[in-house]
């Protein structure tokens, strides 16, 4: 784990470089701070932050030269002590141009903004689409256009929008701020307009400057589009935090808190208590230990459905439900008399029969949900689809599904097929969800996968009549599983916004505490209710 926790950190480090050190200095001579100086500069010194998407794009598009981080920095963090979502363009990455990823990207901290009702500051560096994508990016329902659609319904919330346009602002982009209750911007360096000089020249043959057709000047003083200019990025950060601090309240949801406590074993122990060998036994009540403020945890139905371990906790002073995969071994008392063995990691019909009651339990006394998944899926075999294990596990997933409590969602192990479903996997709007460098996602483990996917390429050469000699099966499962392995990395992950960011295990505690205290923001107005439940 130190070793992964390493490569994660050396690979943040480079992000954080965007578009590389020549681009950083050509950005910088023109006076403008870099999107990640834009953001430190309003962030409340010394108050956590979370990062979110930190590695989307990695590894995409490197026929097109790449896209790291999205070319968007996107943080939760604390402006004059109020919480907010910073979004801030990289222009050093493409002149801050849309990828498909970077409006997947924009997309995400527009809905943690909607979910949580938090205040959003954009600052505006973007050429707008990548053109030679346009067709990935542009026309979908959760493509480019879904940003403005956001814009509008965040307005309708009451969800402060601030925007700086710091740099370019073109075409349909410049909609993003001027859709916002405030915008500002730098003069000499911003510019907003639909269309720029060329466009202008080859649609209706007028010659036109920059700063005439859409600068500071032109829009703080003759079209008004603008609100306020300012001489410096500084300046124009300094405004932004004005309007924020004359905010006024907000109801809240409620969750409860109290005076925090230290966990009974260190946060920065929860790594090493993993074990090397991902399929080897381990109790997770020792990664609980290093997440729940001592003596808080209390167990539910500690001696029924033992292969997830439901437990209210505090966590940094929060209530919290936990449902997770426990992975040790354990025994099962068989209705009439003996027991059996029950795979660690796995879900019984028991145990989602469990699980899905303490989760109805939660939404019942409004506690939120933190799920921990080490899970290589459900029961199978004869004797659990007899025994209703689909029934179940639909049960889980339903009560699940609905709940209206805020969910928050770590990998920290194993991640596969209907287990990543019933532990509230992305497609099951946790509020936040973060990996540990130890996870794995997909429909199956790697070695279940590989023999899987070679009988089916196997099947489909035979039917050509071409016959493989167990030489060419060998290489060709070589292959299978090294390309499946690199789909199961969290990176892979990450890169695509499965998941919000891979973290280092000691940091899951300020995750779920930073999350809790951003859906407090947001009262819970639905009533639960999980329809019909399977019986």
């Amino acid at each position: 784990m130190k070793d992964l926790i390493s490569i994660l950190n050396a690979r943040k480090e480079a992000l954080k470089l965007g578009g590389g050190p020549d681009k950083i200095k050509k950005h910088k001579s023109k006076g403008k701070l870099t999107a990640w100086e834009r953001v430190e500069y309003l962030l409340d010194e010394g108050r956590d932050y979370l990062e979110v998407g930190m590695f989307a794009g990695d590894g995409m598009y490197e026929e097109e030269g790449g896209c790291p981080n999205g070319g968007v920095v996107v943080v939760i963090g604390y402006v004059r002590e109020r919480m907010c979502v910073i979004v801030s363009n990289d222009a050093t990455v493409k002149a801050g141009a849309w990828f498909p990823i970077s409006g997947k990207k924009n997309l995400r901290a527009q809905e943690i903004a909607m979910e949580n009702h938090l205040p959003i500051i954009y600052l505006v560096d973007s050429a707008g689409v990548y053109l030679p994508m346009q067709d990935e990016i542009f026309p979908d329902k959760e493509h480019f256009g879904r940003i403005f659609r956001n814009n509008a319904r965040m307005s309708s919330m009451g969800i402060p929008q601030i925007s700086a346009i710091m740099g370019s602002c073109v075409a349909g982009g410049a909609y993003l701020p001027i859709m916002s209750d405030y915008a500002y911007i730098v003069q000499d360096s911003g510019s907003v307009f639909l269309a720029g000089p060329y466009l202008v020249k080859s649609s209706i043959g007028e010659n036109v400057d920059a700063e005439t057709l859409g600068g500071a000047s032109t829009h703080s003083v003759i079209s008004g589009v603008t609100d306020n200019r300012f001489p410096t990025d500084e300046a124009c950060l300094d405004a932004i935090k004005d309007v924020i601090d004359k905010m006024g309240g907000f109801a809240r949801a409620g969750f409860n808190r109290k005076t925090s406590r230290p966990p009974a074993v260190s946060p920065e122990k929860a790594g090493e208590l993993l074990p090397q060998d991902r399929t080897s036994p381990y109790n997770m009540h020792a990664i609980l230990d290093t997440l729940a403020d001592e003596g808080s945890l209390e167990e539910y139905k500690a001696e029924y459905g033992k292969t997830l371990i439901c437990a209210t906790a505090r966590i940094d002073g929060w209530a919290v439900g936990i449902v997770a995969n426990q992975r040790e071994i354990v025994k099962a008392r068989k209705p009439g008399g003996g027991t059996e063995l029950q795979m660690g990691g796995v879900i019984y019909s028991d145990s989602a029969d469990k699980a899905a009651r303490f989760i109805m339990n939660c939404n019942q006394q409004r506690i939120p949900l933190v799920f921990l998944q080490d899970v290589t899926g459900f029961m199978v075999g004869s004797r659990s689809e007899q025994g209703g294990i689909i029934k179940d596990g639909a049960k889980m997933v339903n009560a699940m599904a609905n709940s209206v409590v805020p969910k928050f969602t770590f990998i920290i192990g194993n991640s596969y097929g209907a287990g990543n479903y019933a532990m509230c996997g992305k497609a099951y709007d946790p509020r936040l969800i973060y990996a540990w460098p130890s996870a794995q996602m997909a429909v199956m483990s790697g070695a279940s996968a590989g023999k899987t996917l070679l009988q089916i390429r196997e099947a489909a050469l035979k039917s050509k009549g071409v016959q493989l000699t167990e030489e060419e099966k060998a290489e060709l499962l070589n292959e299978i599983d090294r390309k499946y392995s690199e789909q199961l990395s969290p990176y892979y992950a990450a890169a695509r916004l499965w998941v919000d960011g891979i973290i280092d295990p000691a940091e899951t505690r300020k995750v779920i505490s930073m999350g809790i205290e951003a859906a407090d923001h947001a009262p819970i107005t639905e009533r639960y209710n999980v329809g019909v439940i399977q019986t």
